[in-house]
């Protein structure tokens, strides 16, 4: 991304200042991660609540299916526009908005009394999520790149860390029968102070006036598909191992259901805090190699599930798979970032691919299942896992841009060295 910032123009001229420039950039490093995990905190928080928004509003499990379907396609229908607003406004304060607007959604979908109006309130809530997503991440790539060291790993491990905070407290709430609109109301308002500040710190970045505005809507670059191809493969294995290990544990191995449960989430712990110490590990190897060895390692997760005949060997598996994957998607947020003249365009692409995959796994799973069985849908996963292996050349780096102006090569897997 060296040579265009978050707004897909020219960064504005210096200011006289004298704070130290990488003082700065460790200050907007926190701060962006801080915004991760306000935007995983309103996941989390809406995850636990869901049950309670069903009985409320009185409908059926297929119903809420078709609700939850909402989200997703309000994302994929608006991301495109973050591009857009962060070039007209700037980037902070588009994400400080975006985010506001994504936090305060969190009440709607428990103040709505009918299948209509939960359906429109997901629409508006998944819209403002995946605007705020794109604005966040696009950020996060811009910091990393003037940081010159990767960072996107542990940036969406405290997205992760917000969602078990969040659920956390979700769970507390439900199990205290706390109305769920005065928990996600209070949880929407707190979320949108913290937000704020956490935007105050982000790095302030402006579009030149004569910069030509993105596109409203368009295609994205064709290299942003390929990326996206390699985080569908990993959300796809990361919502199928989420939703249905459970189950798979329970039906097929037959557990009790404590165990079942656990493997869920032991899963997300697992996702979190490699995504968390991930950062060290493509610095030192680089995200080609990171991904391919990843996709090696979440393979042989996917054989060993679907090989189990005992409950250890299935939770052996379903970790691996889990250490496999966790680093893919923020790998494939940078490389987006930096595959062309316009960063918000190229991670709106892949985002939509990765919110289509997270969308379409689980029932995909379900109908393989029900048509044959469900050990020959992991057998599914395991193959896109070692499509990771295939594609991971796509994420190679190329020099970067250091704190200080100057370029860093890339290693043979791909990864600059700061």
């Amino acid at each position: 991304m060296a040579g265009h910032d978050v707004c897909d123009a020219t960064h504005p001229p210096p200011r006289p200042s004298d704070e130290n420039p990488r003082t700065s950039l460790r200050r907007a490093r926190w701060a962006i991660a801080l915004v991760f995990l306000v935007h995983g905190a309103v996941t989390g928080n809406f995850a636990t609540r869901i049950p309670w928004i069903q009985d409320h509003v009185g409908i059926s499990t297929g119903q809420l299916g078709l609700a939850l379907a909402f989200p997703a396609i309000g994302a994929s229908l608006v991301m495109p526009l973050a591009g857009r607003i962060s070039h007209r406004f700037g980037a902070r304060t588009a994400l400080r908005g975006l985010l506001a607007l994504w936090t305060l959604a969190l009440i709607l979908p428990a103040l709505s009394p009918g299948l209509i109006t939960l359906c429109c309130a997901l629409l508006v809530y998944g819209a403002s999520a995946g605007m705020a997503d794109v604005a966040m991440n696009a950020l996060g790539v811009e910091t990393e790149e003037r940081l010159g060291r990767p960072i996107m790993s542990g940036l969406h491990g405290m997205w992760s860390v917000g969602a078990l905070l969040g659920s956390a407290a979700g769970t507390v709430a439900a199990h205290a029968g706390t109305d769920a609109r005065l928990h996600l109301g209070v949880a929407a308002l707190v979320l949108t102070v913290i937000g704020t500040a956490a935007c105050g710190g982000v790095l302030d970045l402006r579009s030149a006036p004569d910069a030509h505005p993105p596109p409203r809507f368009t295609l994205p670059p064709k290299a942003a598909l390929v990326i996206g191809a390699v985080g569908f493969c990993a959300v796809f294995a990361e919502g199928a191992s989420l939703d249905w290990s459970a189950v798979y544990l329970r039906d097929v191995l037959h557990t009790d259901a404590g165990l079942a449960a656990a493997s869920t989430t032991a899963f997300s712990c697992t996702m979190a805090a490699v995504r968390l110490a991930g950062d060290k590990v493509v610095a030192r190897f680089g995200p080609v190699r990171t991904v391919r060895g990843g996709g090696a390692l979440a393979t042989a997760g996917g054989l060993l599930v679907v090989a189990a005949q005992q409950p250890a060997m299935a939770l052996a598996g379903f970790a691996m798979i889990g250490l496999g994957i966790a680093v893919v998607v923020p790998l494939a947020f940078a490389a987006a970032g930096r595959s062309g003249p316009a960063p918000s365009q190229a991670i709106a692409g892949v985002a939509t691919i990765t919110y289509t995959s997270g969308l379409i796994a689980p029932s995909t799973i379900g109908g393989i299942a029900q048509a044959t069985s469900l050990t020959a849908s992991f057998t599914l996963v395991t193959v896109l896992a070692a499509g990771l292996i295939v594609g991971a050349r796509v994420l190679r780096l190329p020099g970067r841009t250091t704190a200080d102006g100057s370029r860093g090569t890339a290693d043979a897997g791909g990864a600059g060295r700061a």
